[in-house]
């Protein structure tokens, strides 16, 4: 039985004064689930997005994912599950300019050891998939918004991640490429990646998700589901 692509269970961040960022907070998103999460800012969604990504610590309760519960890891088991269960995606790219396209898509493989050829091999078959593999010689610097927003998705799938996580991944760029990001996207859906996209664009979220959830101060407001008209339905 394939285990859920994310569970949390009664869990609460504090941070040193006032109010909890998140507040007995349960969630479980299943495999293959694309989840939109929804909020004002300050509501919580950056603080369980890093929650997820094992970049930070709730102050009690359990955060499992992929089937690994982040409860007690190290910082070094930490960065190890990052590397092969996590791929993420953020606003404004987080490309390193000094690399070509290639050479920024085939870091996360280099960096969990992966065999050269094969990782050169699987480098080449994203760039041709997200339609981008003619700028596989140039530097980022040299693209538009939209196609190295393409080029960090490349990135994040490099290592045939449990869950991409996407943090306003249409934040920075103009509607055409907005557009191209969001059709990424909902194709990735599509062929059973599992994802968690943090947004507050409602019209995105409603376009690639399955399923959404509102925090307001720290917890789930509302949890709906998405019908394949477009209309959501009440969920828990």
């Amino acid at each position: 039985m394939t285990p859920p692509a994310i569970e949390i269970r009664a869990v609460r961040k504090e941070y040193d004064s006032g109010r909890p960022a998140l507040a007995d907070l349960d969630l479980e998103v299943a495999a293959g689930e694309a989840l939109a999460v929804l909020g004002r800012s300050g509501s919580g969604k950056s603080t369980l997005l890093n929650l997820i990504a094992g970049l930070d610590r709730p102050s009690t309760g359990t955060v499992t994912v992929a089937g690994l519960c982040l409860d007690g890891l190290g910082e070094a088991e930490l960065a190890r599950f990052r590397r092969e269960r996590i791929g993420m995606v953020f606003q404004f790219f987080h490309l390193l300019d000094d690399l070509t396209v290639a050479d920024n898509v085939l870091l996360p493989a280099q960096l969990a050891g992966a065999p050269r050829a094969l990782a050169r091999r699987r480098a080449a078959e994203l760039l041709e998939r997200l339609g981008i593999a003619r700028h596989a010689a140039a530097f980022p610097g040299r693209l538009s918004g939209g196609e190295r927003q393409r080029v960090a998705v490349a990135r994040a799938l490099m290592n045939r991640p449990a869950l991409l996580l996407a943090d306003e991944p249409t934040g920075a760029l103009d509607s055409a490429s907005a557009a191209d990001v969001r059709d990424l996207l909902v194709g990735l859906h599509r062929e059973g990646q599992s994802i968690v996209l943090v947004t507050h664009d409602a019209a995105l979220a409603r376009d690639c998700a399955t399923r959404t959830i509102e925090l307001v101060d720290g917890r789930i407001a509302h949890d709906s589901r998405i019908a394949h008209d477009g209309r959501a339905e009440a969920g828990a």
